[in-house]
């Protein structure tokens, strides 16, 4: 809205020709969703608290300190995607189609999300909707973002797969992109989702992945920036940088909240919303395999209950003590906040290796 009026209006009204510079609606966004996080986030975590009573239902069969987390209010993604919702349509360029299809995966996971929470809250049991439902719910959505993406972006880059470190390399995999595109969202949006566990594990690695394509799709939607870093131009990609923004704000505000102890759970309303976001941004920009690296921890969450199933179908012996890998840690004796921080700092430097990607080339 404040960019389509500074266009309009920019020369008339001083300091109103701001708004038409993407760095700036970038940063703005950041203060702006931190604030709406801050204007109303106690409230709405006063109305969750009243409004579900005994709060996110804890697992039997997780680790025993869980169970003083009991009557915690989830569904807290409500405040970041409202927050991230606002600022979006204030600051970015509503004619982009990058946006609407990068807040069309996010709302549209973030509705799948905010079932599943109320199922778990009414119902008081750890298990919401159907899982096939869920994954096929979630792969509709991905497949119709992953065929706008395709569409909006260059032709000569549409079913082709860009492999890091290397500026020339394009693996065409033709119609089989829309799945594997599809999965790269469906996957970081699960993958969020399960490392979702302890007071303030996930929202950080989120924010860091965000300021992350914050900057890739900046550079990768600057025809300057990605000529001179020889990476593959996407026009009007850029423009997710202001949603970027604007999750890294709400999330530091709504880490605020998260912080041990917890005054609210994210939810699966925000965790599948903001992995999918992170899917998003890495299909737009044609950076799948990067988010690879920046989402490393994700991946590594995810992986391990995957080997975690499959050793105990195979051998009836588990790898690890309990999956997904924090609450092995935490089996191991390890503090929450150890576990926390020691992932966040796994977190900025898988982003660091991640972002070497855009030079080493």
């Amino acid at each position: 809205m404040l960019y389509h009026l500074a266009l309009a209006l920019g020369g008339d009204i001083p300091g109103v020709n701001v708004f038409r510079y993407l760095t700036f609606r970038s940063g703005m966004a950041i203060l702006l969703a931190l604030f709406l996080v801050f204007m109303f986030g106690p409230r709405l975590i006063a109305m969750l608290r009243v409004r579900q009573g005994k709060g996110q239902p804890i697992r039997e069969d997780g680790p025993q300190s869980h169970f003083s987390k009991r009557g915690t209010p989830t569904m807290g993604g409500l405040m970041i995607l409202l927050s991230v919702l606002i600022t979006t349509l204030l600051l970015a360029n509503l004619a982009n189609p990058f946006v609407w299809m990068l807040l069309f995966v996010l709302l549209g996971y973030g509705t799948i999300g905010f079932y599943d929470d109320y199922l778990k809250v009414t119902k008081q049991s750890s298990a919401g909707f159907s899982g096939k439902v869920r994954l096929a719910l979630e792969f509709a959505i991905a497949f119709i973002a992953v065929w706008v993406f395709t569409r909006v972006g260059p032709p000569e880059l549409a079913g082709k797969l860009a492999v890091p470190f290397f500026k020339d390399v394009l693996i065409d995999l033709g119609w089989f992109y829309y799945l594997f595109a599809a999965v790269v969202i469906v996957g970081a949006a699960n993958a969020v989702n399960l490392t979702d566990g302890l007071d303030g594990l996930a929202i950080v690695p989120v924010m860091i992945a965000s300021a992350s394509f914050a900057l890739i799709v900046y550079l990768v939607g600057n025809k300057v920036f990605s000529d001179y870093l020889q990476i593959h131009y996407v026009r009007g990609v850029g423009e997710m940088a202001i949603i970027a923004g604007a999750i890294v704000g709400a999330g530091l505000g709504f880490l605020w909240y998260n912080a041990p102890p917890a005054q609210i759970f994210m939810g699966d309303t925000g965790s599948l919303a903001l992995g999918g976001a992170l899917g998003a941004f890495a299909v737009a920009a044609k950076h799948e395999l990067v988010l690879a690296i920046i989402g490393g921890l994700f991946v590594l969450e995810a992986v391990s209950v995957i080997v975690q199933v499959i050793s105990f179908k195979l051998t009836g012996k588990r790898v690890f003590r309990m999956a997904p890998l924090h609450h092995h840690f935490e089996q191991k004796g390890w503090k929450e906040e150890t576990i926390v921080i020691r992932f966040w700092i796994i977190a900025v430097v898988l982003a660091l290796i991640g972002l070497a990607t855009l030079k080493l080339r």
